[in-house]
């Protein structure tokens, strides 16, 4: 991996000093230290972040070999840089606590690896997905800016809004949930509660997937009421 630069910052200008200086090699802190500081906090917040079924690996960028800091008696502390993020390419600050305070940035490279959702062959818009158009591909997601599905289950029955080729990575922008209701549509409405449930004949006035709130006209009061798209045909209103 190359990285092009290191960005530090040092909070003492005393917290550095020449490579030559003869001490260098007894009172700098060592690279790797800092290194695998920088590497075990961004795995940890990683980890954290994505779906337990994927594998975290960090790699540390190498830092300056003429940088020399001061050795760090009180311990180093990682922490989340500005902009930090949990896959790809990124940075890390990493600071020691003193007596000799500073700052570094270090670069890191988190490999977010796992399975996530690919469509099997071509299929046009609007198709309705099946099991056998879907399946689980190994991929680094970091490299995936635009999302991902990781579950067979929440794809298969979702509709494309787009033509797509084999071998895509679906992402949740790609699809949508099916249309239970649709547009001028007969439609049942349904209120119930313990004890009761009545069913009356009502006309959808907008699109709907199932939990959509849309508006439907009572045939038979001629009121317009707003329910939550239930099923194919079927939308639940309060009594």
């Amino acid at each position: 991996m190359k990285w092009s630069r290191v960005w530090f910052v040092f909070l003492l200008s005393t917290a550095a000093f020449p490579a030559q200086n003869s001490s260098a090699s007894t009172d700098s802190e060592p690279h790797e230290n800092i290194r695998t500081v920088a590497a075990d906090f961004i795995a940890t917040q990683a980890r954290q972040t994505h779906d337990a079924r994927f594998e975290i690996h960090v790699t540390p960028g190498q830092l300056d070999s003429r940088l020399r800091l001061r050795a760090c008696e009180a311990g180093l502390e990682a922490f989340a840089s500005p902009g930090s993020r949990m896959a790809g390419n990124t940075t890390v600050g990493v600071r020691c606590l003193g007596p000799v305070t500073w700052t570094l940035y270090v670069p890191v490279h988190v490999e977010v690896r796992g399975e996530v959702v690919v469509l099997a062959h071509a299929q046009p818009r609007g198709t309705v997905l099946a099991a056998s158009q879907l399946r689980l591909e190994p991929h680094d997601v970091g490299a995936l800016s635009a999302g991902y599905l990781v579950d067979l289950e929440e794809a298969r029955d979702m509709v494309l809004r787009r033509a797509l080729q084999g071998g895509t990575v679906l992402t949740p922008q790609m699809v949508e949930p099916p249309r239970l209701v649709q547009r001028g549509q007969r439609v049942q409405l349904l209120a119930e509660n313990e004890s009761v449930a009545v069913r009356v004949e009502g006309e959808a006035l907008a699109d709907g997937a199932r939990g959509d709130q849309v508006r439907v006209r009572n045939l038979s009061s001629q009121r317009i009421v707003e329910g939550v798209v239930l099923s194919h045909g079927v939308v639940g209103v309060t009594m």
